[in-house]
């Protein structure tokens, strides 16, 4: 990945306490990416403390969700010419230590996952109706991307600029399973997926949006979206996409700083 430029996506919401080692630790791990917090909506000092620890930050004006957050981000990856874009989240949950690992298997892949459950000694276990749900998931998306993947509900992914520009303008906005749904968006657009085996850890700071229940629920409404991301006319859609000549500045162009202006493109497309 020598010479590529990387913009390092973080989404947060209500993230105050978590976001200033998340920036630091991923400052120390890949310094010479770019990193860019979305705020989605915080309502305490997420936005403050993410300038104080030298990120550029993208203030939404209301909570959109991952999805819609994400969103902007692939649009200003897209607008500002990036090679590559990595989303983390910003709760401290995915290590980028292992960003080496997913950077590099761009080499052979549009977007790369970092995966769960991909080795038999993995920490992180799940069970009963929540496991049955990701397992039924993953077993689908394998069968859609042609190769075996086992946590297609991970945040935690690297996309090159074909996958950019897929997800800049489709990535699924909606509160509603984003991780799958733009997994077959990607597939059906004629990108390759793979994945590396990482560990998740325990979020650093502050409590989960799902309890037990509402993630067994939202898996639940994951497949739903999985269905109908499935029976969409997919193909015809993202045909209509505007090339990427159209859509980016010149390869390697400054991406500049996040404005009022740029903010607002970004959201509105």
């Amino acid at each position: 990945m020598s010479g590529e430029r990387v913009l390092i996506i973080v989404p947060a919401w209500n993230e105050q306490d978590a976001i200033v080692g998340t920036i630091t630790e991923i400052r120390a791990c890949v310094p010479d990416a770019d990193l860019l917090v979305i705020d989605d909506g915080s309502r305490d000092f997420t936005v403050d403390r993410a300038r104080a620890a030298g990120a550029t930050v993208c203030p939404l004006p209301f909570n959109l969700g991952v999805g819609g957050a994400m969103r902007t981000g692939y649009r200003y990856a897209l607008r500002h010419g990036y090679d590559v874009a990595v989303q983390i989240d910003a709760d401290g949950q995915h290590d980028p230590r292992y960003l080496a690992d997913l950077l590099e298997r761009l080499d052979t892949a549009d977007v790369v996952i970092g995966a769960r459950f991909a080795t038999p000694d993995d920490p992180y276990k799940v069970r009963g109706p929540r496991r049955w749900a990701m397992v039924l998931l993953a077993s689908v998306l394998s069968r859609l991307a042609r190769t075996r993947l086992t946590d297609v509900t991970s945040g935690f992914r690297v996309s090159n600029r074909r996958a950019i520009a897929v997800f800049a303008t489709h990535y699924p906005a909606e509160y509603l399973g984003d991780t799958v749904e733009s997994l077959v968006i990607a597939a059906r657009a004629g990108c390759s997926i793979t994945q590396v085996p990482v560990t998740m850890r325990a979020r650093v700071a502050g409590r989960a949006s799902h309890s037990p229940v509402k993630a067994a629920i939202y898996l639940c409404r994951a497949i739903v979206a999985l269905i109908l991301a499935l029976v969409r006319d997919w193909p015809s859609q993202l045909e209509d996409a505007a090339p990427v000549e159209e859509l980016v500045g010149e390869p390697g162009a400054p991406a500049g700083p996040v404005t009022d202006t740029t903010v607002e493109q970004e959201v509105r497309g």
